[in-house]
């Protein structure tokens, strides 16, 4: 088997780190020749001297310097959004980890050169929907989800056609995408007014990063992945259920038409995802997640909340509406939620401000990168101004 060239954008964050976890495990299989970041110089310089590849990138233009004095000589420095974008394909894989709309031009940037591209930034899809499926039919271009719903879609699509680029969606009936409940499952409306960041933060089951942690909480990640998954496999809004897991174990199911469901059950762990999106069409030979049959498991199901847990129907309402909708929808979540960090919007603040954001969505055409970019600029305008007349959290 021949070595598969790596690009991590995003290579300081949780999915970049895991991502070399999965390289370093498979040498033979996976070189990671370049690494990009947005601010993260001594975690950027401590990775290119452990891996030494052939480019590393920071999107903070003003770090170029102190990168390029720190990085093992030889090694390229670029910056700024065309070093990220040339770091995008500069491999045969590259691994999207960028958090939030600023992976959007990472994900064109792959696609448009033809390259596999391993998803994990749910975000660039949604807002960008139409230039990102404009860009996905370039030659050669493909995207394996790496978020763990959509890649056990994935997954239990191949059940129907193995190795396919583009699996076989005519005999799905549903999708069923996991939910673990996050940290305030099974609390209502009431009970949250005041809950702290810190208690948001503590995910029952998944270690990520602050902004994927707290759309957790309020089901935003399980809205914004019912998009993705329509966008991802092309199945009507009508038949994508959200289903709550508290284990953690079942990552998404596929209902066929004939009845039967299919499913992809691991422990989480987003190395085997990583992997899978690495590594495919192949498997991975490094196990990760894999159960103990031999103990007693159990695995229980649930709807979700929908009146505590608000944000989920916002983003039915926002995919079903389409258009800039899901980039409005997107772009409002990202303010409210840095807003909930900074301790300058109470929890519950969050659904509503994405509400009223979306209730002005200006629905102009996106048939551009510059028009997702000012969808996305009016979006966030009226979000700020949104967060500033409300009363600050407590």
């Amino acid at each position: 088997m021949s070595t598969t060239t790596v690009s991590l954008v995003g290579s300081t964050g949780s999915i970049g780190t895991q991502a070399i976890d999965v390289a370093r495990a498979d040498p033979d299989r996976f070189r990671i020749v370049a690494l990009a970041a947005q601010r993260s110089v001594d975690r950027l310089c401590a990775q290119a001297e452990l891996l030494h590849p052939e480019l590393v990138a920071i999107g903070d233009a003003s770090l170029a310097p102190e990168l390029a004095r720190r990085v093992p000589a030889g090694t390229e420095v670029l910056a700024g959004p065309v070093g990220l974008a040339t770091a995008a394909v500069a491999a045969e894989v590259v691994v999207n980890g960028v958090v939030g709309f600023a992976g959007l031009p990472v994900t064109l940037a792959a696609l448009e050169a033809g390259r596999r591209l391993a998803l994990a930034n749910k975000e660039s899809l949604i807002a960008g929907a139409p230039v990102v499926q404009r860009a996905r039919r370039t030659p050669g271009a493909l995207i394996v989800p790496v978020d763990s719903e959509h890649c056990a879609i994935h997954q239990c699509l191949q059940a129907s056609a193995p190795k396919s680029a583009e699996p076989d969606t005519s005999v799905v009936a549903r999708l069923l995408v996991t939910a673990s409940g996050g940290p305030f499952r099974g609390r209502k409306a009431s009970e949250l007014g005041s809950v702290s960041v810190e208690e948001a933060l503590n995910h029952p089951t998944w270690n990520m990063g602050p902004k994927i942690t707290i759309d957790s909480s309020t089901l935003m990640n399980k809205g914004l992945e019912v998009i993705e998954a329509h966008e991802l496999f092309f199945i009507a809004y009508d038949r994508i259920d959200v289903v709550v897991h508290p284990q953690s174990i079942v990552h998404s199911m596929v209902e066929l038409v004939d009845g039967a469901t299919i499913a992809q059950l691991s422990l989480p762990d987003m190395r085997l995802p990583i992997g899978y999106a690495m590594g495919w069409p192949e498997r991975l030979g490094t196990p990760y997640g894999a159960l103990d049959w031999t103990t007693a498991q159990h695995l229980s199901f649930e709807p979700p909340d929908r009146t505590t847990f608000a944000c989920l129907d916002l983003a039915y309402r926002a995919g079903r509406q389409g258009g800039a909708a899901p980039g409005w929808l997107s772009a409002a979540n990202e303010v409210a939620v840095a807003a909930f960090l900074e301790r300058r919007l109470d929890w519950l603040g969050i659904a509503e401000v994405v509400e009223e954001t979306l209730d002005r969505c200006k629905d102009d055409p996106l048939d551009s990168v510059e028009a997702v970019l000012e969808a996305d600029r009016l979006a966030r305008v009226e979000a700020e101004a949104i967060v500033a007349r409300r009363p600050h959290a407590p």
